[in-house]
């Protein structure tokens, strides 16, 4: 780089370093990625619910069947999502992209609540949901890894990872805001007025946080390593990397967002609907637990997240996949005994596995890529993954008790999972702790 760029590099660094301007920067990204997540935590946790709304069927089972099918279709429509906002993100910018991905959000899951039901438009009403899911997974494929490189190039690089935890805390509380919301509803509407308009209320609601999402991330800069990039491309001799050249970070992060993308979505989607559908426990009673467990979960990212930053990425991305292997089914041994005690200990030891692999999931996207192509590298890997694995995840779950009659099955899944990903990434993570994420 020319002295002239170096120099422009530096100012950008030390715009963007002061108290102010961090602050606002992490307030743009809490805000806008608790929107995002809340919008599509709904979905989920409304799934039998919508499903006798717009899949009415005479065993709930199909229903339930239905519904976990159009939430996966939010999972598939997110490699395109990838593929639209990642070069996006790399060749204009990331605050774009996060300003595109919260508007979009916003007014799709409003349409979602004001959409309806089979009983009033007949094979449209799934029709126009399924258009609608697969218009939400777009934008929050642009969202999580736009969300997580703007504030990790923004972050000292000696506490990157606690950085990137405030990306996954705020997500984790966008989903604690999301099944209190389903708690509180649950527990002061009847099931009929849930069924009639009730689960509408949330996402009706978004429309006003995503105004005021949009209206922070409207204010902010751009990251340091991108104008530094920007710079770079000015240079007649600068050659950007390729995704060609990077196969092996897009298989490694194809791996950690497939161990990461299951495990939450057990946790956040799956575990609830079990519990009521197939455990049998109210809709109360299976949803406080999950509530608890992954509040105590958003607590524990910084924690990971300091830790990372002291002692590096791959121990703790190890730890949680073998920990993730080995109690998988021990998981659903303990979810079918209906007791809520023991069902309270084992969600929230699956909430502190998934939050050590969320924050090594939003570190690890960033700095196993070159800063060049880092958001199309990002997107494309780590939507790819949830696509095919983890946003089946409940859907899968829930087709193995069906076909096998096993309520154990699901945890089959979850461990087969994890085992394949510990050994890829075994063999393949280096550690990136104190990486120059600047280069490429």
């Amino acid at each position: 780089m020319t002295q002239l760029n170096m120099q422009s590099s530096a100012g950008f660094r030390s715009r963007l370093d002061g108290p102010a301007e961090l602050r606002k920067a992490h307030a743009a990204v809490a805000i806008g990625n608790f929107v995002e997540w809340f919008d599509f935590a709904i979905y989920g946790y409304f799934a039998a619910i919508i499903g006798r709304v717009f899949f009415p069927s005479a065993e709930p089972g199909i229903s339930l069947l239905s519904s976990l099918a159009v939430f996966a279709v939010g999972f598939v429509s997110r490699p395109l999502g990838a593929l639209i906002f990642g070069p996006l993100g790399d060749r204009y910018g990331r605050k774009p992209v996060l300003a595109t991905t919260i508007a979009g959000m916003g007014l799709v899951t409003a349409l979602i609540g004001l959409l309806p039901g089979y009983a009033s438009i007949g094979i449209a009403a799934p029709i126009l949901l399924i258009i609608l899911r697969f218009l939400q997974g777009m934008m929050v494929g642009g969202e999580w890894t736009s969300a997580g490189i703007f504030i990790v190039e923004s972050a000292p690089p000696d506490h990157r990872a606690v950085a990137a935890s405030l990306v996954t805390c705020t997500a984790g509380l966008a989903y604690v805001a999301g099944t209190s919301t389903a708690v509180v509803l649950s527990a002061t509407l009847s099931d009929d007025t849930i069924l009639s308009w009730g689960w509408r209320l949330p996402f009706l609601s978004s429309v006003v946080l995503a105004a005021i999402g949009l209206y922070i991330r409207r204010e902010l800069d751009e990251t340091p390593v991108f104008n530094a990039i920007k710079l770079k491309r000015s240079n007649a001799d600068f050659s950007p990397a390729s995704l060609r050249d990077n196969v092996r970070a897009l298989t490694v992060s194809l791996s950690f967002s497939s161990l990461f993308g299951v495990s939450l979505y057990y946790l956040l989607v799956y575990a609830a609907n079990h519990l009521s559908q197939t455990v049998g426990l109210s809709r109360v009673d299976a949803l406080w637990p999950c509530a608890v467990a992954l509040t105590i979960s958003v607590a524990a990212n910084p924690v990971f997240g300091y830790l990372s930053d002291a002692f590096g990425r791959r121990p703790l991305v190890l730890a949680s996949a073998a920990g993730l292997s080995l109690f998988g089914y021990p998981l659903f041994l303990i979810l079918n005994t209906s007791n809520i005690s023991l069902i309270l200990i084992a969600l929230t030891m699956l909430g502190i596995l998934v939050a050590m692999e969320a924050v090594m999931n939003v570190i690890l996207l960033v700095e196993v890529f070159p800063a060049s192509i880092r958001s199309s590298g990002a997107a494309i890997g780590h939507n790819l993954a949830l696509a095919l694995l983890a946003g089946p995840s409940p859907l899968i779950g829930a087709g193995l008790v069906y076909m096998t009659g096993d309520a154990n099955a699901p945890g089959w899944y979850l461990a087969l999972i994890s085992i394949i990903c510990f050994f890829v990434l075994w063999f393949l993570l280096p550690e990136t702790r104190g990486k120059d994420i600047a280069k490429g």
